[in-house]
């Protein structure tokens, strides 16, 4: 039996917030060695860089602070102290633009690479990079 975990869902959410909390479980699950190695390679790109970019953080210094024991709650708040102030309208586009990723727009041939590299491209279910993962790590 593997001590590897899959990190939370990009759909779980803290104070209105999609992925963040995927974000501190990845930086947690790394530092005890419980991060399978696929995801080491893109920790702090992808939707990492994003999610920081969109709260104005550096992801090193968010990594610092979650491994200092920061609550994701603390984290987050931490963020918002020290980034850009984000609205709850810019809020609500963030989350819709994260959950659709994949769907229609710039990833959408990468989700359909994705899919073929993993044999699911019967799976019409699979249509925004949060189900792909969803899939991937037994959610759904």
């Amino acid at each position: 039996m593997s001590d590897y975990q899959a990190p939370r869902s990009p759909r779980d959410e803290i104070n209105g917030m999609l992925y963040f909390p995927r974000l501190c479980d990845k930086i947690r699950l790394h530092s005890e060695g419980k991060l399978e190695s696929d995801y080491i390679e893109n920790l702090g790109g992808g939707m990492d860089l994003w999610t920081c970019q969109f709260l104005g953080v550096d992801y090193t210094d968010l990594r610092d602070k979650v491994l200092g024991g920061a609550s994701d709650e603390e984290a987050l708040a931490w963020c918002r102290e020290n980034g850009n102030p984000r609205g709850e309208l810019e809020l609500t586009w963030w989350n819709s633009y994260m959950q659709s990723r994949g769907y229609r727009d710039d990833m959408t041939d990468r989700l359909a690479f994705r899919k073929d590299e993993a044999g699911w491209n019967d799976r019409d279910d699979i249509i925004t990079f949060f189900d792909f993962i969803d899939v991937d790590e037994g959610r759904q």
